[in-house]
């Protein structure tokens, strides 16, 4: 558990566990470092597990100039640096996926592997994509946030679940007591961060993308659309994905197991590539 003080003047929470393949976590919109515990817990033996608040996100304040793609994939770049990583996997949820698709261009050299988590390269439909939310649901999202940040991510985490995802009691007490533990940023920076997802376009990133890349999305996803997923696929040249049955935007959580088994195979195939 530390800081890193970037040069563009953020200061960044991170955590580390274990040894081994670093693999590096960013979060979703108005999320935490918390949604990766069952990462932390299950990856911790084989991987050097870092997990990040972005900029007025969790534990770190707001950015100074303002929540951008292109900025935290700034920061991402010098935390790279500051930590020494080599050979690590980068994994983005959601609007994660958007900056580490920023990023990885800048951090080839330090890559060995790219994951995608209801990946898109762009939020909202546009000319010649369609498998993003239309203009009139994001701008609904923008309204609830106005009048009430925290009925509007209540309503948000409900629909990230598929209709019967979470029928198993347990699992959805502690999915329920995992999320809880996410502390909410503010609305200026709630509303900044979904103005970012809104203005990015990154199809053009992904032909200059060659790192091995897996690409893992829910079948049920109703706020980064599957669709998003093939798009991506057939667009990175090495790319392979990996579907989730009956699963929403949250495969990590709900089927954390098969998702953590995953990562471990991605990495078993990225060192025999490497080698």
């Amino acid at each position: 558990m530390a800081w890193y003080e970037a040069d563009s003047g953020n200061r960044l929470w991170y955590e580390e566990r274990g040894a081994g393949t670093p693999i590096v976590f960013i979060h979703g919109w108005c999320m935490s470092s918390a949604v990766w515990r069952l990462q932390q817990e299950g990856l911790s033996d084989s991987f050097r597990v870092i997990t990040i608040d972005l900029p007025g996100h969790g534990k770190s304040p707001p950015p100074a100039g303002g929540f951008h793609i292109k900025g935290c994939a700034v920061d991402m770049v010098g935390l790279f640096e500051f930590l020494q990583l080599r050979k690590a996997l980068l994994a983005g949820w959601s609007l994660g996926s958007l900056i580490a698709l920023e990023s990885c261009v800048y951090l080839r050299e330090r890559l060995s592997g790219l994951v995608l988590i209801a990946g898109t390269p762009r939020f909202t439909q546009g000319e010649g994509f369609s498998y993003g939310l239309t203009r009139i649901e994001v701008d609904g999202m923008a309204r609830k946030v106005q009048r009430s940040l925290r009925g509007a991510l209540e309503g948000f985490t409900a629909r990230m679940f598929a209709s019967g995802e979470l029928a198993d009691p347990s699992l959805a007490v502690l999915i329920q007591e995992l999320l809880s533990s996410v502390p909410k940023p503010t609305s200026d920076v709630a509303l900044q961060a979904l103005g970012a997802l809104i203005e990015s376009d990154l199809r053009e990133r992904l032909t200059l993308i060659d790192l091995p890349t897996l690409i893992i999305n829910g079948e049920c996803d109703v706020i980064c659309l599957p669709q998003a997923s093939v798009f991506l696929t057939q667009r990175i040249s090495s790319a392979r994905q990996v579907v989730f049955a009956g699963c929403g935007h949250a495969p990590f959580l709900t089927q954390s197991t098969h998702f953590n088994a995953c990562l471990e195979e991605f990495r078993r195939m990225v060192s025999v590539r490497e080698h």
